[in-house]
């Protein structure tokens, strides 16, 4: 009983500890800034740092359940705190993630595509040409299909723990947003559907599935922007489809691996990812 009520007052604790942490973060939002940014039917909430540092948009990992909450609660390190003294930090809740305030329709034909332009449409809003981006687990994908769209907007790029196709599990994405994601969204979203729910995670990751979802290998040998990847391996990123996006693209760097265990690693690859973005920081 003492071990169960221990463990419980632990939980508690480091959950109002996140809590406290975000609510802190989004306290720094600078007056003006705003915290919501709309287009259409899409409404995204966001957090802008400010400062006058080079823009880095910082994506969450957490699959489609990606939010700034995250950032504090479940990631390796919480880039926020770390990159905010030298870079204007942004980020926001992935459209329609669980937790998240971000809302916006289910665009079954071009899922990828659709989160990108709130990515996209994110910066045009704050006014920002050139940026820089951090991207976590599902944030892999993203930043690839950002170079793609906007390779003359993103200087500079990292992929940590990047999200990848395991042709072992296959079906792996489809089946845990359709378990983990989907019936908590229709609960939400009454006029959203499970049908609904199930054409849009088969577009997204059962259609041409390979790679990193978003690109072909072609466009990763051709890509032009110096990118850092950060491997994991664990079901959802693969190392694998990790080091062939190094192997592949012109201007890669790759970070020592594991950099997460033991985590006494984990400050060293900040340190790596801080020196990256430095050296392709805009003068």
């Amino acid at each position: 009983m003492a071990d169960t009520t221990r463990r419980d007052f632990l939980t508690t604790s480091a959950a109002v500890a996140a809590a406290a942490a975000v609510a802190r973060a989004f306290a720094q939002t600078p007056a003006g800034s705003g915290q919501f940014y709309e287009r259409g039917a899409v409404r995204i909430r966001y957090l802008d740092t400010g400062g006058s540092g080079f823009p880095l948009l910082v994506i969450p990992g957490g699959g489609l359940n990606s939010t700034i909450a995250g950032l504090v609660s479940s990631h390796p390190f919480n880039p926020i705190e770390e990159f905010k003294g030298e870079f204007r930090v942004i980020t926001s809740d992935l459209r329609n993630a669980n937790a998240g305030e971000s809302t916006g329709p289910l665009e079954v034909e071009r899922p990828w595509d659709a989160y990108t332009d709130d990515h996209i449409g994110l910066m045009d809003h704050l006014r920002i040409d050139k940026f820089m981006a951090l991207g976590f687990c599902i944030g892999g994908p993203f930043i690839w299909n950002l170079l793609e769209r906007a390779p003359s907007r993103v200087v500079a790029a990292v992929a940590a723990q990047p999200s990848g196709f395991r042709p072992e599990q296959p079906e792996l994405f489809y089946n845990n947003n359709m378990t983990g994601w989907g019936p908590e969204l229709v609960k939400r979203r009454p006029e959203i559907s499970m049908e609904t729910v199930e054409r849009f995670l088969t577009r997204m990751y059962k259609t041409n599935a390979d790679f990193v979802f978003t690109v072909t290998r072609d466009f990763v040998r051709q890509c032009q922007t110096p990118v850092l990847v950060l491997p994991d391996d664990v079901p959802a990123h693969p190392y694998a489809v990790a080091m062939e996006t190094v192997m592949l693209a012109p201007k890669s760097e790759v970070s020592i691996y594991p950099w997460k265990e033991p985590p006494e690693r984990i400050p060293i690859a900040v340190r790596q990812i801080r020196s990256f973005l430095r050296g392709h920081r805009p003068t």
